[in-house]
């Protein structure tokens, strides 16, 4: 499967802007590491990525349950529903741990990535590129901010990886300003 076929369906079943954008983050986010850690599999990586949140537009109290029934009816590849579904890991009712080293950035990256998206928001540049990781921490500890997004998963996800926080804050801030700079340019 490619991207484009992977936006088809994240676009037949999300709607919202913010469910389209969060999933177009998260997949750079995962080609962004996928380039380092797995190269030639790119792809494969931004495909998981794209399409990890498939039912959460239309199924918010069924997520990661209603995913691997649209994923199958679309006819994606069963390794690829397994680690698009491993994110829900202890928050959903998905049995799929995170095992692989990608799933694992999967897990750590999906709730920072909007919790330095809500940052961007708050600053003057509403950018990437002039985040600094002293700014996401503040955030991070400040428990009222982008409430939605769970500390203990980010923190779980730093240490499935062997990475410190500040480490994965920044090696995601990075990711993200690649991101950025390829959708500017």
């Amino acid at each position: 499967m490619d991207i484009i076929k992977a936006r088809t369906i994240i676009e037949k079943y999300n709607t919202e802007p913010f469910h389209l954008q969060h999933a177009a983050v998260v997949s750079g986010v995962m080609r962004y590491f996928a380039a380092e850690y797995d190269p030639g599999r790119e792809e494969y990586w931004a495909v998981v990525g794209m399409l990890h949140d498939v039912d959460f537009g239309l199924y918010p109290e069924e997520h990661c349950v209603k995913a691997e029934e649209i994923l199958r009816e679309e006819g994606v590849d069963e390794d690829i529903i397994r680690s698009a579904l491993s994110h829900g890991w202890g928050l959903t009712e998905t049995p799929h741990e995170p095992e692989h080293f990608m799933e694992k950035i999967l897990y750590a990256c999906d709730e920072l990535t909007g919790l330095i998206g809500a940052v961007v928001l708050m600053r003057p540049s509403k950018s990437t590129m002039d985040l600094e990781i002293s700014s996401v921490k503040k955030k991070f500890k400040d428990k009222k901010f982008a409430a939605g997004c769970s500390r203990d998963v980010v923190k779980q996800g730093a240490e499935m990886l062997g990475w410190s926080l500040d480490e994965l804050f920044e090696r995601t801030i990075l990711a993200m300003r690649k991101l950025e700079s390829e959708q500017t340019s």
